[in-house]
């Protein structure tokens, strides 16, 4: 039987009513005879919110304090949803991170993991229960909580994938799928079908939220497939995944500075593509303090800061 894992965001799980649309979601797949692995995020704003109650307290907070505190978020989460399953008929525990045996380094806020101990998991799956696990935290060989980071959640998925040898590994949240830049500040912004591993790590090292990049890293070193879809609606989304020797535009990134960058692969070998952008900076005039080719990113550095004009003529020639 194949093992799938789900991971849901904060936004997914944020109040009772969206834990029910997760809830259908898991009972949905599960029902095609597949064993199921659900990680979650902190509802909403929680972890957010515990940041600031801390620092309210302290402007000078310990490390392995605040992972205490941080990881209480996501043990509400996995224990709320768990309380529901059970409820609506389906089997389900909920696992803390050092209960899934998931073994880090000593660094906190920032952890690494270092090892997964699969037998705690592998045993509820053999009863066919659904299997929620904290996201975002661990343990280290101090027994000391520690968490993972920021978007620490999708790493904690993809790494559990791989531990479990998963077929496939799904990422939910309130977008449903990567864009060829922020559907929010480009109107014309196109769904990607498809990216590979290295070019998911671009776009997220270049500041996009759909991915974090350390868990796209961990999905090509075990080759796990990574689909990235919405919560809220049943659309396809973008997969994840190797992509030999294809050679396209793919997205573009503004960061809240002026950087831009543009992924996809083959970009060195795209000369045309390159001349546009360059015909562009010069139609428009604009001071670039560094430009940078590799074989699959475009990264310019601009003196300014740029405008949403520009930004969707840099858009318009990658579509």
């Amino acid at each position: 039987m194949d093992t799938i894992v789900m991971k849901f965001g904060g936004s997914s799980v944020a109040d009772n009513e969206r834990l029910k649309l997760v809830a259908n979601k898991i009972i949905d797949m599960y029902n095609k005879d597949k064993n199921i692995v659900v990680v979650l995020s902190a509802q909403g704003k929680t972890t957010d919110n515990l940041i600031s109650e801390a620092l309210e307290l302290s402007k000078n907070t310990k490390d392995r304090e605040m992972d205490m505190l941080l990881s209480s978020g996501e043990q509400i989460s996995i224990a709320k949803l768990s309380i529901l399953l059970n409820e609506m008929g389906y089997k389900s525990i909920s696992l803390t991170g050092w209960q899934a045996g998931i073994l880090t380094s000593n660094t906190n806020q920032n952890a690494i993991i270092k090892n997964i101990d699969t037998t705690r998991i592998l045993k509820e799956l053999e009863d066919r229960k659904i299997v929620i696990i904290a996201g975002f935290q661990g343990f280290n060989e101090n027994l000391d909580i520690t968490t993972l980071g920021r978007g620490g959640s999708d790493t904690s998925a993809v790494a559990i994938a791989a531990a479990l040898n998963a077929k496939e590994c799904y990422i939910f949240s309130d977008v449903d799928g990567v864009y060829t830049a922020d559907p929010n500040k480009i109107e014309n912004a196109k769904k990607l079908s498809a990216l590979s591993y290295s070019e998911m790590m671009e776009i997220s090292s270049e500041g996009a939220k759909v991915l974090h990049n350390r868990c796209a890293e961990i999905g090509d070193k075990f080759k796990i497939p990574i689909i990235t879809k919405s919560t809220f609606n049943n659309k396809a989304g973008t997969i994840i995944t190797d992509i030999i020797e294809e050679n396209t535009i793919k997205s573009i990134v503004k960061k809240d500075v002026s950087r831009v960058s543009i992924i996809g692969n083959g970009i060195i070998r795209n000369v045309d593509f390159i001349k546009g952008i360059i015909d562009i900076v010069t139609e428009y005039k604009l001071e670039m303090l560094e430009f940078n080719v590799s074989e699959s990113k475009i990264s310019i550095d601009f003196k300014n800061l740029i405008d949403k004009e520009i930004l969707e003529r840099f858009h318009s020639i990658i579509l």
